[in-house]
This record gives C-alpha cells, structure tokens and sequence, in this order.
C-alpha cells in the first residue's frame, strides 16, 4: 500500500495515524482526543481543527515540522 499524501485535506486522520503513528503525540500534546476516537476514520485535520478551533495553518505546519524530523 502506497504512503498516503500528507498534503491532501481529505485525508482521513485514522489513515494519518496509520502512516506515521508518532503523529499522534501532536495531537495530545494539545490535548485532542483524536487519536482512537472513533470518528477518526471519517475526519480530517481541517475537521479537527474546527472542533477544537486551532488555527489549521498553523497546526499543520506543526504537524508538517514532526513529520520531517
């Protein structure tokens, strides 16, 4: 199975957290339950931004950051 794109806004999370699991610490870290919630497989990062009104622009970049390292 192909890397899923980091990049693309559809992205499921429970897809993102599959790829690369150490994602999930940049998730808790801002306390968000996202990591084994159940409605993983249907969001996005932009979806949980929204519920927990971070600025997606910058979480992402966030997010990208831990990506690289």
């Amino acid at each position: 199975m192909p890397q899923p794109d980091f990049d693309d806004p559809d992205l499921p999370l429970a897809e993102l957290f599959a790829a690369w699991p150490e994602m999930a610490g940049a998730f808790m870290d801002r306390r968000m339950l996202c990591p084994g919630c159940l409605i993983a497989p249907f969001h996005a990062i932009t979806d949980a931004c929204l519920e927990y009104d971070l600025d997606e622009d910058a979480f992402r970049a966030e997010v990208q950051a831990r990506l690289k390292s």
